[in-house]
């Protein structure tokens, strides 16, 4: 079983405070069994928070980088994927500076 974070047993420390002060207020018994009874239940409350706390994951090995494979020329592999261009019936015209 791994064990607690800082923040399981702060949040469940926590639970088991508040929550036993709250149900000592609001249920506003003096009796010895009433108040173990509420002593357990906050502390069954307490586990129950601490342990539904998520766990930080673990760190992945690192794995080593591929090495890098060699990649064609932009130019042949542009050439490559070209189909060919069908002869237009007419020329191209340019502008001239007016």
């Amino acid at each position: 079983m791994p064990r607690p974070t800082a923040a399981q047993l702060a949040y469940g420390s926590c639970t088991v405070i508040f929550s036993t002060l709250a149900m000592l207020l609001l249920s506003q018994t003096s009796s010895g069994p009433g108040i173990a009874v509420i002593s357990l239940a906050a502390l069954a409350l307490g586990v129950l928070v601490a342990m539904t706390v998520p766990h930080p994951r673990r760190a992945r090995a690192a794995r080593p980088e591929p090495a890098p494979q060699s990649v064609p020329a932009p130019t042949r592999l542009a050439s490559a994927r070209r189909e060919p261009v069908a002869a237009s019936a007419e020329p191209v015209r340019h502008r001239t500076a007016s």
